[in-house]
């Protein structure tokens, strides 16, 4: 079972993080001016795949932007695929 990482919206590099020892696995983010949040990248070190923290990451991130009633424009394909695979999230997808 994957442990419950604490999310950081690190604005300074637009990326959302999680702190897991010494790695940094982040989404990559631009906002617009209409409040669109562009998740450009998925990153996730190799000695953490296959722990289910690239998902967590993405529910976190997710779940943030939906509490800040912004959407998102998943450009990212973990992204994309982890939405498409949880269609409950589209109801964030931007209209563009």
């Amino acid at each position: 079972m994957t442990a419950n990482y604490e999310l950081i919206n690190n604005k300074q590099l637009k990326q959302y993080e999680f702190h897991i020892e010494d790695y940094v696995p982040k989404i990559e983010y631009i906002i617009n001016h209409e409040e669109n949040v562009y998740l450009t990248h998925t990153e996730v070190p190799y000695e953490l795949g296959g722990q289910g923290v690239g998902s967590q990451l993405v529910e976190k991130t997710l779940t943030d932007i939906e509490e800040s009633n912004m959407h998102v424009v998943p450009l990212c394909p973990f992204v994309a695929a982890y939405i498409r695979k949880n269609p409950e999230w589209k109801r964030l997808i931007a209209i563009i």
